[in-house]
Parts: structure tokens; sequence; C-alpha cells
């Protein structure tokens, strides 16, 4: 990207208003607080006299007069005078004067230094490097290059010596209540135990987790992933598995349902099982699914998310009764997700494939509270974490890849979980990962991300 003024010309006047975005916005670092607009049309726009604000409606920074951007240029402003930009905060884009909104870009912490649209004026924000009259840092393949981890360095043991051994694989946090997938076929059901970390929960028959079989009761499900819908652990626990360990030299990508909020013994029977294994390329039966989650069909037609299978906008109401909503599931040996409707008659549609960018998915997470898709992989990528969110066009995209923090080792970590909302103290909230590997005799770690 340049920077370009020039005279107003008749292309200018009648090129349409919203080919302007706001491209990158800067709040912290080595420059002041800044916002880019980029012109994302084919024709030159004038932007003399449009205005800059954030969260206040009585703050505002006018665009000096002549200022026209040329197709496909991009201008920074410096905005301090006017204004501060905050590390919660909004850069919001108006027409002369300041009534009638053209974009806005909203963000809960501090850039990093950059919050950057990838591609440029068209693709998802995400924290990159600082580019301000450059083309931004987009990575490979529509990503950003790895930053920091946004949150502390530090990460502690989150659990009693030697309590799960090894295999400790996916987690799903649930209020008070910590699920955790052990492609040993285990499922566990983990409790506070009162320190910041996790233990079994006794009271209710989960000591030493539950033994995980397919429908009829047979077989060793290799369950390496777990997470539930909007009805919690009343509407069942989902599994992703990608074997059978009875017969562990075929592939069996499955999803199974597990009901989990009543009974005190030891097994657990799915009573349901979604083998999707036919649709899917070829992987080793040892590299198969290890990740699942699940993303409401609201938020998802909010987003205007495509179906890939129509290429439409996903209509949820064209098909059977499901969750209300979608399981996302990631291959270890693609790197690939992959989005499926399940029917509760055991039907089930792909409508989405997602290339992560990453060279194997060990677990997926969708975060609510910022609309946005993690993924990821242990230390074949030496643990590396993506956020991915909708963007323009219904797919998801890239926004940010971060390090691990650095205070961890680069640990064989299959399992990732985010705290809610409702835990964010001093501006932080807990974060744990699994080590598949029970390095120090500890499998749950516990750090802290940026709310």
């Amino acid at each position: 990207m340049a920077a370009a003024a020039a005279l107003l010309t008749p292309s200018a006047q009648a090129a349409p208003a919203d080919d302007v975005r706001i491209n990158e916005v800067v709040t912290t670092g080595s420059v002041n607080d800044s916002i880019e607009l980029f012109n994302k049309g084919t024709a030159a726009v004038d932007v003399s006299g449009w205005v800059l604000k954030d969260d206040n409606n009585s703050s505002r920074f006018t665009v000096p007069s002549g200022t026209t951007l040329a197709a496909g240029a991009a201008r920074s402003f410096d905005v301090s005078a006017s204004f501060g930009l905050g590390s919660g905060d909004k850069a919001r884009l108006y027409l002369p004067g300041g009534s009638t909104l053209v974009d806005s870009f909203t963000w809960t912490s501090h850039s990093a230094p950059s919050w950057s649209r990838c591609p440029d004026g068209t693709g998802a924000f995400g924290q990159a490097s600082l580019t301000l009259g450059s083309p931004n840092d987009c990575g490979t393949g529509g990503g950003t290059g790895p930053v920091a981890w946004p949150g502390g360095s530090s990460v502690a043991t989150a659990d009693g010596s030697d309590v799960f051994g090894s295999d400790l694989s996916g987690l799903y946090e649930e209020g008070s209540v910590l699920w955790g997938a052990q492609n040993s076929g285990k499922l566990w059901r983990l409790v506070r135990d009162g320190s910041g970390g996790w233990r079994p929960d006794t009271a209710n028959g989960w000591t030493s987790g539950k033994t995980l079989r397919f429908p009829g009761g047979t077989g060793a499900p290799d369950s390496e992933a777990v997470t539930l819908t909007a009805a919690g652990a009343a509407g069942g626990a989902y599994v992703a598995s990608e074997r059978n360990g009875d017969a562990s030299g075929t592939s069996r990508l499955s999803v199974l349902r597990y009901a989990v909020d009543t009974g005190t013994g030891t097994t657990l029977t799915a009573t349901k099982e979604w083998n999707l294994t036919a649709g899917l390329p070829a992987v080793g039966s040892n590299a198969g699914f290890e990740a699942i989650t699940w993303i409401p069909d609201a938020t998802l037609t909010a987003a205007g998310f495509k179906d890939e299978s129509t290429g439409a906008a996903y209509d949820p109401n064209r098909f059977g009764a499901h969750t209300g909503g979608v399981f996302f599931v990631g291959v270890e040996g693609t790197g690939s997700v992959h989005g499926y409707v399940l029917e509760d008659g055991g039907a089930a549609t792909r409508i989405a494939t997602i290339s992560s960018g990453m060279t194997g998915v060990m677990e997926l997470q969708w975060e609510p509270q910022a609309a946005r898709l993690w993924v990821v992989c242990d230390d074949t990528c030496s643990g590396r974490h993506r956020t991915m969110k909708i963007a323009t066009g219904g797919s998801f995209a890239t926004t940010a890849v971060y390090d691990r923090p650095t205070g961890m080792a680069d640990l064989n970590n299959e399992g990732f979980a985010l705290s809610a909302a409702d835990e964010c103290v001093g501006g932080t909230k807990p974060v744990y990962w699994a080590d598949d590997g029970n390095t120090g005799g500890h499998a749950i770690r516990r750090g802290t991300l940026t709310c």
C-alpha cells in the first residue's frame, strides 16, 4: 500500500463510500495512536472531511481537506491529539458530519503492536507487526506472522502429581467443571481443587475417570477431544475419536455422544455415533480426529457463514433436528478443520472445510466472547495457536498466530481450554493445556489470556 493524496476527480466523486475501510489500528508502542484507511475499490475516493471517532461520540478527528485515496491505496492518521485509543476501545469511520457510519472495529486488548486486516481492506482483524503505510503483515496463506502470547508468560501446573499419567488430550471447561478426554478410551470430570487447579470429581463417581465404549457397549474409542453444546452436560458430552483401540490399525473418524449427567457406573456407552470416515480424505489410523468444538447456528447465521455444500449462506432450517449448532472437527494428519451438522436421526452433512495453515490440528475451541475459533497445534508446530474469524465472504480466515507462553516448554500439548468471560480478573482470565506426555508427572497446566 502507498499513501495517496490528490485533487478531487470525477471518478473520486462517483466511487462508493463503502470501498473505504479501517485497515490498521495502533494503540500502543513506538508510534502515536493511529488509524489507517484503505480503499479496496477500483476508483479513487475523496475522504476530505470524513470523521474518525473512538468509542466516545464527543471525540473526533476530521480528515484534512484535499485527501483522496487512490484505488488500492492507504493513508494513516495520527489521532492522538484528538483522542486516545485504549486497551478496550473502538475505531469508527463516518462520512462528513459524523453521523453516517461507514466502518468500525472493536478490540479488547492493546495492539501488539498492530491490529491489521488480512487481506487488506476485506479480511478480519488480527494482531500483526506495525505496517502503517505498507501492506499489512498477513504472512502466508492469508494468515499473520506469529506474535507473542496475548497473556502472561508464566505457566504453572494445575493438577496433582501423576493423577492422569500419559495420553490426556482434549479439554473443555464448563464453569466449575473441566472435562478431559484421554485417548486411552477414558473421559474425566474434574472439579476445582481450591488452588487454581483441578482434581477428579470423586463425589460423583469420577475418581479414575470413566471408560468409554462405542454404541452397543463394545470397543475402545481413541477419545482425543471433548465438547458440549448449549445444553451443557445435560445434553451429553460429544467426543471425537480417530479409531477403535481394539482395531488400532484402522481409521474410524467418529463423533460420539455420551450421557454424562446421570449414573455412578465406571463405564459410559455412546448413545449415538456419527462415523464420518467415508467422506474424508484417508489418513493414518493415528492421525485422524484430534479436536472438536461446537458453534451455535445463530452465531454462524449472524456472521453470514457460507455453507460449502450449497454455495449459499448457511441455513440451519434445511436440516432435520440437531443440536442447534455445527460441530467443527480437526484432523491431525491434514491440518484441516471440517464443519458438520449432525442430525439427531444420524445423518451428517459437511458444510465447511477450512485449511488451518498448521501442520496438524490438536485442539479446537470456540470462544464466544471474542467470536473467534482457536486452532491449536502441539510440539509439532512449537506449540503455536491460531485464531480465526468469519470474514467477508462467509469463510473462516486467520486473524492471529500466537507463540506459546515463554514460560512453558515445548510440550506435547494436545488439549487447550479457555475460561469464560465471568472469570476475568484484572484484565486476564485462566486458560489450560493438557500435556499428552505427562511431563514431570503433570498433565494439566494453567496460564492466562488477556480478556
